[in-house]
């Protein structure tokens, strides 16, 4: 009779680690800058928000990651409209992370965000 042949133990299935699409960089004044990956025809990382401590900024990544449905799409956008969308998504976010979570003094805050906000233009 011939012998069947062995059969090799079958190939352990591991599980893929979800990495998050969001990291962060330390920033001016002690602040945490949120940024995504960059995605779609996007060269460079998207920077979501600047929060004046590392648990705003993981508080704004949740946050983030919850809305990714309607944020991923936006992410990859390049029209107007849809730039603007996504500003409107990440400012909502920043917003709803800043009231929710632990209170920031506001002169600490507002000198984290005054070097940050674009300067109007005089013409």
């Amino acid at each position: 009779m011939a012998r069947q042949p062995r059969k090799g133990r079958a190939p352990r299935k591991t599980r893929k680690v979800k990495t998050s699409d969001y990291f962060t960089q330390p920033g001016k004044r002690g602040a945490v800058v949120v940024l995504r990956k960059p995605i779609g025809n996007r060269a460079t990382a998207k920077i979501c928000g600047i929060m004046p401590s590392r648990i705003h900024a993981k508080m704004l990544i949740n946050q983030l990651e919850r809305a990714e449905s309607v944020v991923k799409d936006l992410f990859m956008e390049a029209t107007d409209d849809g730039i603007e969308a996504l500003e409107a998504v990440l400012a909502a976010c920043c917003r709803e992370v800043l009231e929710k979570g632990p209170k920031v003094p506001a002169s600490d805050a507002r000198e984290v965000f005054e070097d940050d906000e674009p300067e109007s233009e005089a013409s």
